[in-house]
């Protein structure tokens, strides 16, 4: 049977760099891997940012949303069926920041399904500078997605100071309180710059598992307001993306912002763009399309789009 991951976290932890890693350290090894990007929006540029290892031996598929909850899990399961007849040794699956992980469980244990794969690792990343004031809502995504975790990574440590790390880690472990989950994360974390990941710190992430831990549900992730608004089919400079996002990061009409991610076309290139409350990063990169993504919770659209000054956008 074909070994299955899944790599979950809140939005803008740093599932896709994590990914990435992990796939180069698994192809690096002789595997042959499927990736899935499974996510609820309308356009997926996680699938950009992956493109690179695509080759004989890294097969990339992606599930878009734009679609009802029903029409999205027939849509997953069918990309599972035929990443499952392609020849993968093991498929990894990285979904939005606002995920059901019952959805992943649920579908895996319907056939075919049940007996193509095996579930091989769960794993959480989780924001080593992780806000302390997230709403209720953002806190319950955080704890069900480390509940099941195997293995939980710290995205950024290199950034902050130790009291910042514990700080981070003490509010996971009040958000699993909150859903009356006694899971003891500490045993699981991962708390290392990802550049000087090791050998064996991946071969232990790749065996970590998952544990079916209990923890009180509030029913559908589709209630707690999250979602995100797209600005297609512009070109910006880097100027333009760090002054823009910086207004609508401050600007509290605009809802709670938690990430702006995207390209934009330059006079010689493409520019990606990845922006937190906090840093934002911007690099030349060789794929690109012209869309900027703001992700968060209650969003208000108009007033977004009057800080980018643009015309062009969808909401999801």
């Amino acid at each position: 049977m074909i070994k299955i991951d899944l790599i979950t976290g809140f939005l803008g932890s740093g599932k896709t760099t994590f990914l990435k890693r992990y796939a180069e350290y698994l192809l690096g090894r002789g595997h042959k891997i499927g990736i899935l990007e499974n996510d609820y929006g309308a356009v997926n540029i996680d699938m950009l940012l992956l493109s690179g290892l695509e080759g004989d031996n890294c097969v990339l598929e992606m599930v878009a949303g734009a679609c009802d909850s029903d029409c999205h899990r027939r849509r997953f399961k069918t990309k599972l069926i035929a990443l499952g007849m392609s020849g993968c040794d093991r498929v990894i699956v990285e979904p939005s920041g606002v995920f059901d992980i019952d959805e992943f469980f649920d579908v895996l244990y319907e056939p075919p399904l049940d007996r193509l794969y095996e579930i091989g690792s769960v794993i959480a990343v989780a924001d080593a500078d992780l806000s302390s004031e997230l709403s209720n809502g953002a806190d319950y995504l955080l704890a069900s997605q480390t509940a099941n975790a195997g293995a939980v990574v710290l995205s950024k440590t290199q950034l902050v100071s130790d009291e910042e790390r514990e700080s981070a880690i003490e509010h996971i472990e009040a958000a699993l309180k909150k859903v009356k989950c006694d899971k003891n994360v500490r045993d699981i974390i991962i708390s290392k710059d990802w550049s000087s990941l090791t050998d064996d710190d991946f071969e232990r992430i790749m065996n970590c598992g998952y544990e079916t831990s209990n923890f009180v549900k509030r029913g559908s992730t589709d209630s707690l307001g999250f979602g995100s608004v797209y600005i297609m089919n512009e070109s910006f400079t880097r100027e333009e993306l760090l002054k823009t996002s910086k207004a609508v990061f401050a600007d509290s009409e605009c809802g709670n912002v938690f990430r702006i991610k995207g390209f934009s076309r330059c006079h010689d290139g493409w520019l990606e763009f990845n922006a937190t409350s906090k840093s934002a990063e911007i690099r030349p990169s060789k794929y690109g399309q012209e869309i900027v993504i703001i992700i968060g919770e209650n969003l208000n659209k108009d007033k977004i789009q009057s800080n980018f000054d643009r015309k062009q956008q969808i909401q999801s």
